[in-house]
Protein backbone atom coordinates (compact mmCIF):
# COMPACT_ATOMS: atom_id res chain seq x y z
CA UNK A 1 0.00 0.00 0.00
CA UNK A 2 2.77 2.32 1.01
CA UNK A 3 4.85 2.29 -2.37
CA UNK A 4 1.68 2.55 -4.32
CA UNK A 5 0.86 6.04 -2.42
CA UNK A 6 4.15 6.76 -2.99
CA UNK A 7 3.82 6.98 -6.79
CA UNK A 8 1.02 9.06 -6.18
CA UNK A 9 1.91 11.62 -3.77
CA UNK A 10 5.87 11.56 -4.44
CA UNK A 11 8.46 9.43 -1.81
CA UNK A 12 9.45 12.66 0.16
CA UNK A 13 6.03 13.17 1.05
CA UNK A 14 5.26 9.36 1.77
CA UNK A 15 8.16 9.84 4.43
CA UNK A 16 7.03 13.48 5.62
CA UNK A 17 4.17 11.17 6.62
CA UNK A 18 5.79 8.31 8.00
CA UNK A 19 7.36 10.51 10.44
CA UNK A 20 4.80 12.74 11.25
CA UNK A 21 1.83 10.33 11.63
CA UNK A 22 4.67 7.77 13.24
CA UNK A 23 5.11 10.84 15.79
CA UNK A 24 1.80 11.31 16.54
CA UNK A 25 1.31 7.83 17.42
CA UNK A 26 4.34 6.72 19.20
CA UNK A 27 3.04 10.05 21.48
CA UNK A 28 -0.50 9.09 21.87
CA UNK A 29 0.37 5.44 22.63
CA UNK A 30 0.36 5.11 26.24
CA UNK A 31 -2.93 7.62 26.43
CA UNK A 32 -4.33 4.26 24.05
CA UNK A 33 -3.18 1.81 27.11
CA UNK A 34 -3.99 4.14 29.54
CA UNK A 35 -7.60 4.84 28.75
CA UNK A 36 -7.81 0.98 28.31
CA UNK A 37 -8.61 1.58 24.33
CA UNK A 38 -7.66 -1.39 23.18
CA UNK A 39 -8.98 -1.21 19.34
CA UNK A 40 -7.00 2.18 19.40
CA UNK A 41 -3.57 0.72 21.01
CA UNK A 42 -4.20 -2.06 18.20
CA UNK A 43 -5.16 0.11 15.88
CA UNK A 44 -1.69 2.40 16.40
CA UNK A 45 0.73 -0.39 16.17
CA UNK A 46 -0.95 -1.87 13.21
CA UNK A 47 -0.22 1.52 11.48
CA UNK A 48 2.95 1.64 12.37
CA UNK A 49 4.45 -1.48 11.85
CA UNK A 50 2.83 -0.93 8.40
CA UNK A 51 5.16 1.97 8.35
CA UNK A 52 8.11 -0.09 8.80
CA UNK A 53 7.04 -2.52 6.05
CA UNK A 54 6.46 0.69 4.21
CA UNK A 55 9.85 2.44 4.86
CA UNK A 56 11.63 -0.80 3.10
CA UNK A 57 9.24 -0.89 0.31
CA UNK A 58 9.72 2.65 -0.81
CA UNK A 59 13.37 3.29 0.18
CA UNK A 60 14.67 2.08 -3.04
CA UNK A 61 12.67 4.58 -5.29
CA UNK A 62 13.72 7.24 -2.79
CA UNK A 63 17.07 6.26 -3.37
CA UNK A 64 17.19 6.36 -7.00
CA UNK A 65 14.78 9.44 -6.82
CA UNK A 66 17.51 11.40 -5.11
CA UNK A 67 20.56 10.19 -6.28
CA UNK A 68 19.82 8.42 -9.68
CA UNK A 69 19.99 5.14 -10.19
CA UNK A 70 23.63 4.12 -10.90
CA UNK A 71 25.09 3.96 -7.37
CA UNK A 72 21.38 3.10 -5.79
CA UNK A 73 22.69 -0.43 -4.61
CA UNK A 74 25.72 0.59 -2.94
CA UNK A 75 23.61 3.90 -0.99
CA UNK A 76 21.14 1.36 -0.29
CA UNK A 77 23.72 -1.41 1.43
CA UNK A 78 24.83 1.32 3.52
CA UNK A 79 21.38 2.61 4.48
CA UNK A 80 20.48 -1.16 5.85
CA UNK A 81 23.84 -0.94 6.98
CA UNK A 82 22.47 2.03 9.37
CA UNK A 83 19.30 0.51 9.54
CA UNK A 84 20.82 -2.77 11.17
CA UNK A 85 22.89 -0.63 13.60
CA UNK A 86 19.56 1.08 14.78
CA UNK A 87 17.99 -2.19 15.19
CA UNK A 88 20.35 -3.20 17.63
CA UNK A 89 21.13 -0.06 19.58
CA UNK A 90 17.20 0.87 19.63
CA UNK A 91 15.88 -2.47 21.99
CA UNK A 92 19.29 -1.62 23.79
CA UNK A 93 18.49 1.87 24.45
CA UNK A 94 14.85 1.19 24.90
CA UNK A 95 16.10 -1.25 28.28
CA UNK A 96 18.50 1.46 29.72
CA UNK A 97 15.56 3.59 29.81
CA UNK A 98 13.38 1.07 31.07
CA UNK A 99 15.83 0.34 33.69
CA UNK A 100 15.93 3.85 34.73
CA UNK A 101 12.27 4.15 35.11
CA UNK A 102 11.56 1.31 37.11
CA UNK A 103 14.59 2.57 39.43
CA UNK A 104 13.11 5.75 39.78
CA UNK A 105 9.25 3.94 40.96
CA UNK A 106 7.38 4.19 37.88
CA UNK A 107 6.13 0.57 37.20
CA UNK A 108 4.36 -1.64 34.95
CA UNK A 109 4.01 -0.61 31.08
CA UNK A 110 3.83 3.19 32.42
CA UNK A 111 7.83 2.36 32.02
CA UNK A 112 7.35 2.37 28.36
CA UNK A 113 6.26 6.20 28.36
CA UNK A 114 9.03 7.89 28.16
CA UNK A 115 10.78 5.78 25.73
CA UNK A 116 7.88 6.49 23.03
CA UNK A 117 7.71 10.03 23.50
CA UNK A 118 11.63 9.94 22.86
CA UNK A 119 11.00 7.77 19.41
CA UNK A 120 8.05 10.82 19.26
CA UNK A 121 11.02 12.66 18.95
CA UNK A 122 12.99 11.37 17.14
CA UNK A 123 10.80 10.88 14.46
CA UNK A 124 10.43 14.21 14.60
CA UNK A 125 14.48 15.32 13.74
CA UNK A 126 13.91 12.74 11.19
CA UNK A 127 11.07 14.78 9.69
CA UNK A 128 13.77 17.73 9.46
CA UNK A 129 16.50 15.72 8.28
CA UNK A 130 14.02 14.93 4.86
CA UNK A 131 13.10 18.17 4.68
CA UNK A 132 16.69 19.03 4.51
CA UNK A 133 18.05 16.49 1.99
CA UNK A 134 17.33 17.68 -1.52
CA UNK A 135 17.66 15.89 -4.81
CA UNK A 136 21.44 15.45 -6.19
CA UNK A 137 22.08 17.73 -9.29
CA UNK A 138 22.04 15.59 -12.34
CA UNK A 139 25.96 16.50 -13.19
CA UNK A 140 26.38 14.25 -10.49
CA UNK A 141 25.20 11.56 -11.84
CA UNK A 142 26.88 8.69 -13.77
CA UNK A 143 26.97 9.04 -17.26
CA UNK A 144 26.44 6.35 -19.97
CA UNK A 145 29.60 6.48 -22.34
Amino acid sequence: MWASASDWVGRKNTYFIFFVLGAILYFLVPQFAQSGSIALFVLAYGIILSMYGGGFATIPAYLADMFGTAFVGGIHGRLLTAWAAAGIAGPVVVNYVRAYQVAHGVTGADAYTMTLHIIASLLVVGFVCNLLVSRVHEKHHMQTA
